[in-house]
């Protein structure tokens, strides 16, 4: 089932509740789930960028540090529950005309990614970062990739996410996919 918003945060409300507040509707209320795949947080620090002219490096830790815990609590609750959770690392962004990342807030995604990957974290890992990103441009998605907005992937670059988190979800648990 797909329960996923768009324009969703982790921390705040976006085009809908945050993931903390929509999270035992969402997932612990349906029956049968045994996978979560957890795609948040460029709307994070994407509007954190839009609102705070120019974002203080305080400011990236705090978001930093509150999407990571944001991130345990997802993990621990559905843990509770027998949930498996995959976690996703975030897109580039570069190009965006939404949020104008700066150089800062790609070294920011690139932190939150390398937490995202780091072993432990998440039950299993979907690397979307590396999947998406222009090896020309690794801060850019790949063009063939980009809907054009530099935001969002294409239907190609949506085709291409399913087909790499499909067999991370259908693996049995404990396997090792990044």
């Amino acid at each position: 089932m797909n329960e996923g918003i768009g324009g969703n945060h982790m921390l705040t409300d976006g085009l809908g509740p945050n993931v903390l507040a929509r999270f035992d509707r969402d997932v612990l209320a349906q029956s049968g789930v045994a996978t979560l795949v957890l795609l948040e947080g460029v709307n994070d620090f994407g509007g954190l960028a839009r609102s705070a002219h120019p974002v203080t490096s305080t400011q990236r830790d705090w978001m930093l540090h509150l999407l990571e815990a944001s991130y345990q609590q997802v993990v621990a609750r559905a843990h509770a529950h027998g949930i498996r959770v995959i976690g996703c690392t975030i897109t580039p962004y570069v190009g965006s005309d939404d949020y104008h990342p700066s150089p800062a807030d790609e070294e920011f995604r690139v932190a939150v990614n390398k937490w995202i990957r780091t072993p432990g974290n998440f039950d299993a890992v979907v690397d979307l970062d590396r999947l998406t990103a222009d090896p020309k441009a690794p801060d850019h998605l790949l063009p063939a990739y980009d809907s054009g907005d530099h935001l969002h992937p294409s239907p190609e670059g949506y085709r291409g996410i399913a087909h790499a988190v499909l067999p991370v979800v259908l693996a049995r648990p404990g396997a090792a996919h990044h």
